[in-house]
């Protein structure tokens, strides 16, 4: 994504231009973590933020969270936020970079702050970071915008671009979108081929 990139989003961190954040996990995350019981399964958090939902699974017993994103202001807030703690690893880096083995990938607010242009090399490197059968969890707006960060996309573009790598075992309208983004966001699970 290189430094032109990484400037970006650390001064929308340091200015705090922040709207992505809705100040707490997406309840779509919390409700589909909630039901899981492989509490030490590896999951990996890109562009993560305030780290709700890292804070949110830690909450419920999960042991082996990793966190990465580009801009150090967020790295710095989020070491404090969980200085000592012994479950979570916490990296500042870039995600197309970042090498590890996981059962679960997030996906909130970072597929939608990359140009378009990644997004293949985006679905490529999470099929390499996933183990067999691992999971991307996405929630993906479902709506165009004008410009860009964010980025838009549509049902029917993410099925094309994820159905060579995964299986896609569910993409449907997210019934629990914050009132805000209610109708414009897709709720999915990306199965590892």
């Amino acid at each position: 994504m290189g430094e032109t990139s990484k400037n970006f989003w650390n001064n929308r961190w340091e200015t705090g231009q922040t709207g992505w954040d809705i100040g707490a996990p997406a309840p779509a995350f919390t409700t589909y973590f909630s039901d899981l019981s492989h509490k030490n399964a590896a999951v990996l958090i890109p562009g993560c933020g305030s780290g709700h939902e890292a804070e949110f699974l830690l909450s419920i017993g999960f042991t082996n969270i990793t966190v990465i994103d580009i801009a150090p202001k967020a790295i710095a807030i989020l070491n404090e936020k969980f200085r000592n703690n012994p479950n979570i690893k916490i990296l500042c880096g870039d995600f197309f970079q970042h090498e590890g083995s996981y059962d679960y990938i997030v996906e909130q607010t970072f597929f939608c702050a990359i140009d378009p242009n990644l997004r293949h090399a985006y679905v490529s490197h999470t099929h390499q970071l996933l183990r067999p059968n691992g999971k991307i969890i996405a929630i993906l707006f479902d709506r165009s915008f004008e410009g860009g960060p964010p980025f838009g996309g549509s049902k029917e573009e993410y099925i094309q671009l994820f159905t060579p790598n995964f299986n896609v075992l569910s993409l449907e309208l997210n019934q629990q979108s914050i009132t805000q983004r209610m109708g414009t966001e897709l709720f999915g699970v990306f199965e590892k081929k």
